[in-house]
């Protein structure tokens, strides 16, 4: 019998670990074949958003691998891996406006390194 993800909010980590997963991915993949330009996707507090977002994550990446047994692994979309820039406002010290915008700085700092992104043109400060 498969384990509940109580307080795994990580796709990856519930795929892998065998939890048990409602899969969703029909409706994460109609998301992108209506062909809007933006979406709000709002949820009651301890509802999925960490859990979604981390499902768009793997998705844009192209792990395929993650995905099978799955509804979206049948679908005809075509598996491309994208950069995912992704940021845990969770983890920012943010005591000050000050410390916030420099803990901010930082973690884009890392993203812009993890991917070779020049930001000498655009400075943070």
């Amino acid at each position: 019998m498969k384990k509940l993800p109580i307080g795994i909010s990580n796709f990856e980590t519930i795929i892998k670990e065998n939890y048990f997963y409602v899969d969703k991915t029909q409706l994460i993949y109609q998301l992108f074949v209506t062909g809007k330009k933006y979406y709000f996707l709002a949820r009651p507090r301890r509802f999925g958003k960490t859990l979604l977002l981390s499902t768009l994550k793997a998705f844009f990446e192209g792990k395929r691998e993650l995905f099978k047994g799955l509804w979206i692994d049948s679908s005809n979309y075509t598996w491309e891996s994208y950069s995912v820039i992704s940021l845990d406002f969770s983890a920012l010290t943010s005591s000050t406006p000050k410390e916030l915008k420099k803990s901010l700085i930082y973690e884009l700092e890392l993203q812009a390194e993890k991917f070779s992104i020049n930001l000498s043109k655009a400075p943070l400060a």
